[in-house]
């Protein structure tokens, strides 16, 4: 079968230390969408890893990891991260395999996203500028190239018909403006291909479903969080790709009978990184005690983090799309500085309380409606076993259980491997 694990915010829920931690009791991590913009971060005998688009699979020695179809690769990037994982002592081309109809982001990916969000002005949207949503563009106006180009002796010809094309585009904008980051990027690009090429390139749907057949266990790993899903989060402010459970099918090629377990991941607060809505929100010291605290800023970016309390009315919301069976609460131990702990229960509209998500959140004056918790004083990092966890923290998750009608199976209360408490 095949379980999938999901954040279920607007990202940053810690995923990737969640797949570690399952990875040994699976025999394939399968990447299903995003890109190089997420940063999922391990911690590997004590040395601190951000893994960008391999699956968080990796370290371990027999399980083996797949780049699906629904993922977008840029080579430079994966050249990159592929040799800082080598020199961990990891052997990348025994475990890790790329589907090839994964798109590639090419050097003008790059600059129409930048041109695209400078001509945003006040409206842009936080892309991160990696080319994520041009490649994406480009693959759903069937004009993208594919890891399997690579393969082809006419590679280099796909690719100058591509870039005339993003050429014509940019012309749109101040193409002056991009000249020289396209021709370093482009150098780069050409010197990334040779790698790729010599990369496990597989055909994804049939090499995941003979592993399936053989029995073998898989683990979906999702990228961006569930509320930046493109059709069903706080768009527009959303990403290029469906990062809830329905992604997977679409992503991997797999039929929806293979799915089992969906674990969703959420922080026990909730943070967002760029533009778009953001209901619990806290613009004051307790947002900068939170943001400090959890040492929130981007992975990949470095952007500082937007910090609010807990939401279960989109937590609701997540949970019901993806079917989500089982979930992960991670930082638990940072509300281990606060003597009031909040949640939001409803959300207050032109005076009507309401537990549904509206059409759209941006241009509404949302009022979280919050229910206030004890804090607890005692130290969580070091706790053993759930059992050992402070009276106060087990009734936040027992009323997370409730609301949401889903259990919390597993407590992080730290960043390490075996800093997860199982309930």
């Amino acid at each position: 079968m095949v379980d999938v694990l999901l954040g279920l915010q607007w990202g940053d829920e810690g995923k990737g230390k969640i797949v570690d931690y399952f990875a040994g009791r699976y025999d394939v991590i399968a990447r299903f969408q995003g890109g190089p913009n997420a940063g999922h971060t391990l911690y590997v005998n004590g040395q601190k890893v951000v893994l960008r688009t391999i699956p968080s699979g990796v370290f371990h020695d027999k399980t083996i990891n797949l780049i699906g179809n629904g993922v977008v690769l840029d080579p430079v990037a994966f050249k990159k991260e592929s040799e800082d994982i080598s020199a961990l002592g990891v052997d990348l081309t025994k475990n890790l395999f790329i589907a090839e109809k994964t798109h590639i982001i090419v050097p003008t990916h790059r600059a129409l996203d930048k041109a695209s969000e400078i001509a945003k002005g006040n409206d842009k949207i936080g892309s991160t500028l990696k080319g994520i949503g041009p490649a994406y563009m480009d693959k759903t106006g069937r004009n993208g190239l594919r890891v399997g180009d690579v393969l082809s002796p006419d590679f280099k010809q796909l690719y100058e018909k591509l870039k005339h094309k993003h050429l014509q585009l940019l012309s749109q904008y101040d193409i002056n403006e991009f000249t020289e980051d396209i021709a370093n990027w482009e150098k780069e690009f050409f010197e990334a291909i040779p790698f790729l090429q010599k990369m496990n390139v597989v055909s994804g749907e049939y090499f995941l479903n003979e592993k399936l057949k053989a029995g073998k266990k898989v683990l979906a790993e999702g990228a961006q969080g569930s509320m930046l899903d493109v059709d069903f989060g706080t768009y527009p402010f959303v990403t290029s790709s469906n990062t809830i459970s329905a992604g997977v099918c679409t992503g991997l090629g797999i039929a929806p009978q293979w799915i089992k377990e969906v674990i969703g991941v959420t922080k026990a607060y909730c943070t967002r990184v760029g533009s778009g809505p953001f209901p619990t929100e806290l613009h004051d010291a307790t947002g900068e005690h939170l943001r400090a605290a959890g040492h929130e800023f981007g992975a990949v970016t470095g952007r500082p983090r937007r910090c609010g309390w807990i939401d279960l009315v989109a937590l609701n919301y997540t949970c019901m799309i993806s079917g989500v069976t089982q979930l992960v609460m991670t930082k638990s131990d940072v509300l281990d500085e606060f003597d009031e702990v909040l949640a939001c229960t409803a959300y207050e509209i032109n005076g009507q309380q309401t537990k549904q998500l509206p059409f759209q959140l941006t241009g509404l004056d949302i009022k979280p409606v919050l229910e206030t918790f004890k804090g607890w004083s005692d130290k969580t990092s070091t706790c053993k076993q759930f059992n050992e966890l402070p009276a106060e923290m087990k009734a936040f998750v027992a009323v997370v259980d409730s609301y949401l009608g889903v259990p919390v199976k597993y407590v992080s209360n730290g960043p390490g491997r075996d800093q997860i408490l199982e309930k």
